[in-house]
């Protein structure tokens, strides 16, 4: 029998009404395995209390610290799941992708819309189902799994804000379906020793085009971070204007040593810079191309090389390195 850990963080799942009515954290790790007595019969499951937050609060800071009690605990245990809100799970499932390389083991983000402590919930299903794809031999790497689907820690989104199922796999397959047994569609495989580094640095921005939109706070913005995340219209094009304001900004912050990556606010797709003369003379001046990873993705990958301190022209190289399916172009 596998052993598996169980790393608790907070979460609908873990949360009971307060006295003004509001949920809130406050189920433990140990509590959380009472309501699922049958997890006894997958696994020898250990219980582990390293947050206990909303998600809205779990920050970059706190994607190290998971990264950290896995990297500590690897050679004691065969799997790693880990309870976790949802309004920012899938930004950690990107960053533990990034900080946990060639891993040969699962580590699965799960939780629930509404808390494992009411009479009908989505948590104990999705509890169990995690432990048991946990189990399954052909697990490895980072994972999501709601609703019974299992989704790649890199292609992951949030779409829903109520319904059971939340998460989508973003222009990639899910890697399976889990309903008390594993149907999987996507086989993977790690040959290389795995390698930890839990590293990660804020210093970005991520700035949503409007129509309209004063070029000016692109520079202000510009002048803060080391990284500017732009989610243009459609394929990716910066509008000019009659002052060709915006073009200007970004010449300056990348002659400055600025990394300014475009994405695109559509959800399907991706961006492609070069499709129009909006988008053209910009991919000319050094914008990066996000393709088609998750905005998700490219935050947390963005943090995660600024944290490794690494020169701009080896940042970008690294950026455009697909990890984990995180660009498929």
């Amino acid at each position: 029998m596998k052993k598996v850990l169980l790393i608790a963080t907070g979460g609908t799942i873990a949360s009971k009404q307060t006295d003004n009515g509001s949920l809130a954290p406050d189920i433990t790790s140990e509590e959380l395995l009472e309501y699922v007595p049958e997890a006894k019969d997958i696994c020898q499951v250990t219980a582990y209390q390293l947050y206990n937050l909303d998600s809205t609060n779990i920050c970059y800071e706190h994607w190290i610290g998971m990264a950290k009690c896995i990297e500590q605990n690897y050679q004691k245990y065969d799997a790693f799941v880990i309870t976790h809100g949802t309004d920012t799970m899938a930004y950690t499932a990107a960053a533990l992708s990034y900080m946990i390389s060639n891993n040969r083991k699962p580590v699965l983000l799960t939780g629930s819309q509404k808390s494992i402590y009411l009479r009908d919930n989505d948590a104990r299903n999705n509890l169990i189902n995690a432990l048991i794809f946990a189990c399954d031999d052909m697990s490895t790497g980072v994972h999501i799994l709601f609703d019974n689907k299992v989704i790649l820690g890199t292609r992951a989104r949030k779409t829903r804000t109520k319904s059971y199922n939340a998460f989508t796999s973003i222009d990639f397959p899910e890697v399976a379906i889990v309903d008390g047994k594993v149907r999987r569609y996507i086989e993977e495989s790690e040959q290389s020793e795995v390698k930890f580094c839990c590293v990660a640095r804020p210093s970005l921005f991520v700035v949503k085009m409007f129509p309209g939109m004063d070029s000016s706070i692109i520079g202000l913005i510009g002048n803060q971070y080391d990284a500017i995340v732009l989610e243009g219209f459609g394929v990716g094009g910066m509008p000019n204007y009659d002052s060709d304001g915006f073009y200007q900004e970004i010449r300056r912050l990348i002659d400055n040593g600025k990394i300014i990556v475009m994405t695109t606010q559509v959800t399907h797709e991706g961006s492609d810079m070069t499709r129009y003369a909006v988008g053209h003379r910009l991919a000319k001046l050094g914008v990066i191309d996000a393709e088609d990873m998750t905005l998700e993705s490219i935050v947390a990958k963005l943090m995660w090389l600024l944290g490794r301190n690494l020169n701009r022209n080896h940042l970008i190289k690294e950026f455009l390195t697909p990890i984990r399916w995180d660009r498929l172009q």
